[in-house]
């Protein structure tokens, strides 16, 4: 199979999974040291498909599939959560993440309600933390389990 090569300024996207892209995204992986710090796709789409406050899309630099984001979404409320965020191995450290995460957090401005966009992170050695804090989210101070929840207030404005 031949690898793909990305340039760092591909456009990122964020699509639908379709029948004809799932198995591509299934087949994403992190390395072997973030394996305990994000479900497999594959999970994570099942678990779509039976929350109701999932919304869950394939990220894409130009027309290759380089990860994968989930959110679980209570519009009504206003709340909205990051429940999974992950980049394949082999296109971390692009920028494919920065720009993802940025489009995540311009979907949920959509929302009128959203206050703010909480998430949870593993605070190990290969954890998306230094990424999470570069744009703005903190510790609340909570755990989920053994995940350290982090808060983003859409309200402030965002580190540059």
């Amino acid at each position: 199979m031949e690898e793909i090569v990305l340039s760092r300024d591909a456009k990122v996207t964020l699509r639908k999974i379709t029948g004809k892209t799932v198995r591509a995204i299934c087949n994403l992986h992190v390395s072997e040291e973030q394996k305990n710090l994000v479900a497999p796709n594959a999970v994570s789409i099942a678990q779509a498909y039976f929350a109701k406050t999932a919304w869950f899309r394939a990220i894409y630099a130009d027309d290759t599939s380089v990860g994968f984001v989930m959110l679980a979404e209570v519009p009504k409320r206003g709340q909205h959560y990051l429940w999974r965020f992950m980049i394949d191995a082999k296109y971390q450290g692009k920028g494919y993440g920065r720009r993802a995460l940025d489009l995540v957090i311009k979907h949920v401005k959509k929302d009128p309600k959203a206050r703010a966009l909480y998430l949870s992170v593993v605070r190990a050695k290969g954890s998306a933390e230094v990424l999470y804090k570069n744009f703005g989210f903190e510790f609340t101070g909570k755990m989920d389990g053994i995940e350290h929840v982090m808060k983003l207030d859409l309200k402030k404005p965002r580190p540059l």
